[in-house]
């Protein structure tokens, strides 16, 4: 393994989902002490370091299992952009709180179903760490689920920002069930989820959220993807290079 990929198969499976994660985790970051209210502010504090936990865990797995001496923190702090694996939704950016807890939603609906699923893989670290980040899902879906509820049936305007911020963001929810041969190499052995079959569940849950939202799910059939490949779009880059620097201008640096 080196500081930009990994070589064994299921070390790369993990570090995708763990890319997920961290890369969402410094997205939640970006935005503490900016929340409309004090208990908010501490609600996104908390998701921060749930989903920063959970990628530490895999990160320091997939180190493990790859059979070399770099730790999870090298695989967060020394990989470039075209090297991380994350879905497109987790690193875009919000302009307001509407921006926040839209993507917060689309991919928690998808999370929990898949960290429900991975709690049966055969391999058993990988067991405990899903089922324990199950249980952490979710409350973070009944949280922005809650969100968009009041956001899309309050105001005029918290209503029309919501709509624009799911409408914005919905043409990076197909990647999440996409697979490729990865995926399915780890679903043959019994270590991971065909997220294709987590459609069906997400959408439900998602279509009961907008119901009661009062908002409309888009019709636009345009999706886009290319994260799993290292494909990212432009807001990525700059996203690492600020979670980066300390790091890369410090080697081996530790508190």
């Amino acid at each position: 393994m080196t500081a930009v990929t990994t070589q064994n198969a299921l070390a790369t499976y993990v570090v995708r989902h763990a890319d997920d994660n961290v890369v969402l985790g410094q997205r939640l970051a970006e935005y503490i002490s900016r929340a409309p209210e004090l208990e908010e502010d501490l609600a996104i504090g908390n998701l921060t370091l749930d989903h920063i936990g959970v990628a530490d865990h895999l990160f320091t797995y997939a180190a493990k299992i790859d059979g070399c001496d770099l730790s999870g923190d090298d695989l967060v702090m020394f990989r470039s952009e075209r090297d991380y694996t994350n879905l497109l939704l987790v690193e875009q950016r919000h302009d307001g709180f509407d921006d926040l807890i839209a993507r917060q939603f689309l991919f928690d609906a998808y999370q929990l179903p898949f960290w429900e699923a991975l709690s049966a893989s055969n391999d058993e670290t990988i067991a405990g760490i899903a089922q324990r980040a199950a249980k952490e899902a979710r409350y973070h879906l009944r949280h922005s689920s809650m969100w968009m509820v009041r956001l899309g049936d309050g105001t005029p305007e918290s209503h029309t920002r919501i709509q624009a911020s799911i409408d914005r963001l919905w043409r990076f929810t197909s990647e999440m069930f996409e697979t490729d041969a990865l995926d399915r190499e780890m679903v043959e052995s019994g270590l991971g989820v065909d997220t294709s079959t987590l459609r069906e569940t997400w959408e439900s849950s998602v279509d009961a959220v907008l119901e009661e939202a009062t908002l409309t799910r888009p019709q636009d059939s345009f999706q886009t993807s290319g994260g799993r490949s290292g494909m990212h779009t432009e807001y990525l880059g700059p996203m690492l290079a600020e979670m980066q620097w300390l790091q890369r201008s410090q080697p081996g640096m530790s508190w």
